[in-house]
């Protein structure tokens, strides 16, 4: 079997940011490449798990798991109402609120096993704050960091299929336990045989050929539920949206774009100072497979371990915002998912003196359409400006409004610009400051919830949510740091933009 073609030298930038970091003390490792004089897998263990890759590609097994959840749901549906029966009245509305807890916990587990394209639709979902309450996103974006990982000789046999036999000698090791687990896949620490430190991201070994049978799951389990939740979704263009799911995550799965995407990304950066992304191996990587340069770092939220090293989370703010502020309003090509398991301090021995911020994981990353730049522009100068007929009027040109809802969504509209009216002239909560962009994040997901019709496009939704990560971990790194002063030239520029 002929490997995978490498993926290409983007003539634009020399390095990548990509998934994972490692702990300084390494875990066991397994020889691979040239000094692997075993077979990668015993007869017995492949057949094993060519039955298992069968059962997953088919959509037999996620079939059968979801109807085994919904069994299970049905259950303790029908066990909370009998429990009920014997409960004040009061107290009822208490059991039923556990047992939906206890079946959205279930589902999370669910959509962590089956992984791929179920894990990335309760992501997917946990961002659409027009479409589910705030309590089941919240649950579903545990899904972020709680997909469980395989073992590594389940994946050997792919890398070895990806890299071929030459390429793949140039490994001398990996270790067992992976650096983290993602939706479509995770990360190994390695050794190659000229010395160098790199991380291995891998592919699950069935997402290619399953996810179409996946995303055909998926679209008649959307479809299912918009019947059953008529009231809600009968003002969304669903088609719309799974859509835009679903040619996302197709984009996704193809590394050598996430590789292009976070060269281009490296590139832009290169004038900010203090950040850092891996460097990437094109001659390792492949479509499923992506290797990078490993760097020692911690976790930026972890405050224990920056304290140690003498490091100031100011300082760290000051890089981070002046690094998303010039890839959302300057390049409009940005890192779409900011949270801390994706953002890391290097630890070096000047640390305290110059430290860096490490990116990683550009698997979600979007470029702005022009069109939604322009209406994003002209939306902002009207709260600016505190116009809410001109605000509508760019909600109406994005496709936010949906047809018959035009009432309800100028209503809320008005209703929200009125708070913002107030709070400003009382020198409230919703002042130009990292505060007051919190705070209007927060009235902007109220009108979403509670307003039927409005719908956003999920290029817009990742946009937000990536302002929203950033000032979110502003607050919890150094409240007293204003990362809207800093952005303010950033957002100037943007605003002042003529295309």
């Amino acid at each position: 079997m002929q490997p995978s073609e490498p993926c290409s030298n983007n003539p634009r930038g020399s390095q990548s940011p990509l998934m994972g970091s490692a702990p300084d003390h390494p875990s066991s490792s397994i020889p691979l490449g040239a000094h692997s004089t075993q077979p990668l897998v015993s007869p017995f263990r492949r057949t094993r798990e060519e039955i298992s890759f069968r059962l997953r590609t088919s959509g037999l097994e996620p079939t059968l798991l979801i109807l085994g959840w919904m069994g299970r749901t049905a259950g303790d549906v029908l066990l909370t109402r009998l429990r009920g029966l014997s409960k004040p009245p009061a107290e009822r509305p208490a059991l039923h609120h556990e047992a939906k807890i206890r079946t959205l916990t279930r589902a999370v587990s669910l959509l962590g096993r089956l992984k791929g394209a179920f894990v990335k639709a309760g992501q997917f979902a946990a961002l659409r704050h027009d479409l589910i309450p705030a309590q089941t996103g919240a649950i579903l974006a545990r899904l972020r960091d709680r997909v469980p990982a395989l073992s590594l000789r389940q994946l050997e046999p792919l890398i070895l299929t990806e890299l071929g036999a030459e390429t793949f000698a140039r490994i001398a090791d990996i270790e067992a336990n992976p650096l983290g687990s993602a939706s479509l896949a995770q990360a190994h620490r390695a050794r190659l045989t000229d010395g160098s430190e790199v991380v291995i991201k891998i592919q699950y070994p069935w997402i290619e050929k399953a996810t179409p049978r996946d995303l055909a799951l998926l679209r008649l389990l959307a479809r299912s539920s918009a019947i059953l939740n008529r009231k809600r979704t009968a003002s969304i263009d669903a088609g719309r949206l799974f859509n835009e799911f679903s040619e996302g995550l197709m984009t996704e799965l193809d590394f050598c774009e996430e590789a292009n995407a976070a060269q281009a990304i490296a590139a832009n950066l290169a004038s900010v100072n203090g950040v850092v992304v891996p460097k990437i191996y094109p001659e390792l990587s492949s479509k499923r497979i992506l290797t990078m340069s490993y760097h020692p770092c911690i976790p930026i939220h972890d405050a224990q371990a920056l304290h140690q090293l003498g490091v100031r989370p100011s300082d760290l703010l000051q890089r981070l915002a002046h690094a998303y502020a010039k890839q959302v309003f300057v390049d409009g090509l940005f890192h779409a998912d900011p949270h801390p398991g994706n953002l890391f301090v290097l630890n070096t021995p000047d640390a305290a003196e110059n430290p860096q911020v490490l990116f990683v994981d550009f698997g979600l990353c979007r470029r702005l359409d022009p069109e939604l730049k322009r209406a994003m522009r002209q939306g902002i100068y009207a709260v600016l400006q505190r116009e809410p007929e001109t605000f509508i009027m760019r909600m109406t040109e994005m496709g936010m409004i949906a047809p018959g809802s035009e009432v309800a969504v100028r209503s809320a509209v008005l209703e929200m610009f009125e708070k913002m009216q107030s709070a400003a002239s009382e020198g409230g909560p919703l002042g130009a400051s990292s505060n007051g962009i919190m705070a209007l994040k927060d009235e902007a997901k109220r009108l979403l919830q509670s307003t039927p019709g409005v719908q956003l496009p999920n290029d817009l939704l990742l946009y937000a949510k990536t302002l929203s990560y950033l000032f979110a971990l502003g607050e919890s790194l150094d409240p007293e740091v204003d990362l809207m002063k800093i952005t303010l030239p950033y957002l100037l520029r943007f605003l002042a933009a003529q295309e």
